[in-house]
């Protein structure tokens, strides 16, 4: 009767090696689905604006763009806002008030909940809020 080989490495080590590199992979995926991905940012066409959304582009990318990037097309921390996702019928500019006044829970995205912004004034939500209307509308959103 033949000998049974033992095998070079034991079946306990086997399976914990396997989980190892399961844990990595799983981890490595959130990693880059959370943090390391780009693919949600947008190339981003600005119109010619009105004098309002001028002063709102002044005042998103002084309030805004750190997240939502420059132009709205989003980040590596935020969102774009020049995506269907943000279209009028479904993010009613009551949205966009609501969302600056009291933060917003993370929804659609990975990103983490969106803090309140309590230095930007009424006003300026208003011309934000036609800056980013205005581009959305060139880029084809609505």
């Amino acid at each position: 009767m033949a000998k049974k080989k033992k095998p070079l490495v034991p079946p306990a080590l086997q399976w914990t090696a396997l989980g190892g590199l399961v844990f990595l992979a799983v981890g490595g995926w959130i990693w880059a689905t959370q943090f390391g991905s780009a693919d949600h940012i947008v190339n981003v066409t600005v119109p010619n604006l009105s004098a309002q959304a001028r002063q709102g582009r002044q005042v998103f990318d002084a309030n805004c763009a750190a997240c939502h990037g420059p132009d709205a097309g989003g980040t590596p921390q935020g969102p774009p806002l020049i995506h269907k996702i943000y279209e009028p019928n479904h993010h009613a500019d009551g949205s966009f008030l609501l969302a600056v006044r009291r933060g917003v829970r993370q929804h659609h995205w990975s990103f983490g909940n969106m803090p309140p912004q309590p230095q930007i004034e009424r006003a300026d939500l208003a011309a934000i809020l036609s800056y980013v209307r205005e581009v959305q509308r060139a880029n084809g959103i609505f």
